[in-house]
């Protein structure tokens, strides 16, 4: 049936648990800046990152590595080296089901106020 949705389900079908892995990704203050750097400049590898932020190369891909996992980013390798991509859709999808729940909390306001 259209517009009524599983359990589970965020907006546009997406699960919680997709949804939960973008927020659990990005509640770490590292990994948002290594999300900045890439959209600022693509390609990057874990060595240039390193280069930008305070930490070192194996620190960097372990944030990559839960970024990774939380489908935010996408490593290519190209010759010896692993670049970085950044992959919006999830951050479409996260951004899609915040604006689903304050349209639903919108509306629940707009209900009370009506009442008075």
């Amino acid at each position: 049936m259209p517009g009524v949705r599983k359990a589970g389900e965020g907006a546009g079908g997406v699960t919680d648990d997709r949804i939960g892995a973008v927020f659990a990704a990005l509640a770490d203050p590292t990994r948002r800046q290594v999300v900045q750097a890439l959209s600022r400049q693509p390609e990057l590898t874990a060595s240039r990152l390193a280069g930008e932020l305070p930490m070192t190369r194996q620190a960097v891909t372990k944030h990559l590595v839960a970024l990774d996992r939380a489908g935010l980013v996408r490593g290519h390798r190209e010759g010896r080296e692993q670049r970085y991509t950044l992959t919006p859709a999830p951050l479409a999808d996260a951004m899609a089901w915040m604006d689903d729940v304050g349209a639903q909390w919108d509306a629940r306001l707009a209900k009370l106020a009506e009442r008075r």
